[in-house]
């Protein structure tokens, strides 16, 4: 499309920090250590976890780039990206988290296809942008509309990316009409990222960003918006992110039976310390991230030294010096809470987290009644064993 391109090979790739823990270099697909998550509430740039499908789109002339707003609408239009700023802009603080986040203890029970993430695909930033809501009022769709007159009950976004998944066609997936003309929803059309101008692996020059939904969600390097009937028959819509249970398997999975997955599951993991770390007799800090999917907030994060029987409560926060409560309209409803507990360690000890969010969703107790032959939403109790021994903790 004119102003940006996808290049057919890897050459051009940009600049990736070298703490980054590289899981597939082609496409690039990376997680950060899993301590740096902790490390501040909103996720730096370098360190936001990378999740690509082909080499990163190249954007040669930005006053030429476009997005096409087409489909089962009365006024198709183009919007070049001075348009799309010239909307009121907000700013959303959202968690936005692979699907596949945690494979790597799933792939323990059984073998498992994907990227073998550890517990850091995932990240919380600020999105800058428009509001999906006002960008469809420009082509005559009302907030808070179900259908439009021709039909159009699904928002479509094509990627400028092209990937073998779509037989070199571009990614794509879709959204209901009816969460993307609500402004509640908060779905952006993002142009930045923690204040600055998207850099090209995160999107530039405009994206999706739609909070509380699983990441595949919230396409990038966006070249069009299709409002359509039905939802989109994109491989990763239709063939992939969608939750089967342990029963099927590669010769009897049946596509068609489930529906693309949107919302993630409640979810939490220690990000302190790693799995089997030597630590020293005495006081150690637990710190972690927790979140769910669809705006709810984290009821509580519960920590346990004895497989469970006894628990005690983590703190929660987000913003730095602000009391949070879950769902309170001083909380960022889309975005992850940071939770801390200080325990006293004598002898080698299984640490379990588990978060509760304000539906009263808990996390399973074992990975292998989530085991799925994709990988995706290990939602599990998380673990980690401390043994005694010398350390810096």
């Amino acid at each position: 499309m004119p102003g940006i391109r996808g290049p057919a090979e890897y050459s051009q790739e940009p600049h990736r920090h070298p703490s980054l823990k590289v899981n597939a270099k082609e496409p690039f697909n990376a997680e950060p250590p899993r301590s740096a998550l902790v490390s501040s509430y909103v996720t730096p740039v370098d360190l936001f976890y990378k999740r690509n499908h082909g080499p990163i789109p190249i954007v040669d002339h930005l006053d030429s780039y476009s997005v096409t707003l087409t489909g089962l609408i009365q006024n198709p239009r183009k919007l070049f990206i001075k348009d799309i700023r010239s909307l009121p802009k907000y700013n959303v603080t959202a968690t936005l988290q692979c699907a596949g986040n945690r494979r790597t203890a799933m792939s323990k029970v059984r073998n498992v296809r994907g990227v073998g993430w550890d517990v850091s695909a995932i990240g919380n930033a600020v999105w800058g942008g428009a509001k999906l809501a006002d960008v469809l009022e420009l082509v005559g769709i009302p907030n808070l509309t179900g259908s439009t007159d021709l039909g159009g009950r699904h928002v479509e976004f094509v990627s400028v990316d092209r990937c073998k998944e779509e037989n070199g066609g571009p990614y794509k997936a879709s959204i209901p009409l009816s969460q993307a003309t609500n402004p509640e929803a908060d779905v952006l059309l993002a142009y930045e990222m923690n204040g600055e101008t998207l850099n090209r692996d995160h999107g530039f020059p405009l994206r999706v960003v739609v909070p509380g939904v699983i990441g595949a969600r919230s396409v990038k390097w966006l070249d069009s918006i299709n409002v359509i009937a039905e939802e989109c028959q994109g491989f990763f819509m239709q063939k992939d992110y969608k939750m089967f249970p342990p029963s099927v398997n590669w010769d009897n999975i049946d596509w068609s039976s489930r529906r693309p997955q949107m919302d993630f599951p409640v979810q939490s993991a220690i990000c302190s310390v790693e799995d089997v770390q030597m630590v020293k007799p005495g006081k150690v800090s637990i710190k972690g991230y927790a979140v769910s999917g669809g705006g709810r907030g984290i009821e509580r994060v519960d920590i346990s030294l004895d497989g469970g029987k006894n628990w005690v409560e983590a703190s929660r926060t987000q913003k730095p010096e602000m009391h949070y409560i879950s769902e309170h309209n001083s909380s960022d409803k889309w975005a992850w809470v940071l939770f801390e507990a200080t325990i006293d360690v004598s002898q080698t000890t299984e640490v379990i987290a588990k978060a509760v969010d304000s539906a009263a969703n808990v996390q399973p107790e074992n990975v292998e009644s989530v085991w799925n032959l994709r990988g995706v939403l290990n939602t599990s109790w998380h673990r980690v064993l401390l043994r005694l021994g010398h350390s810096n903790l």
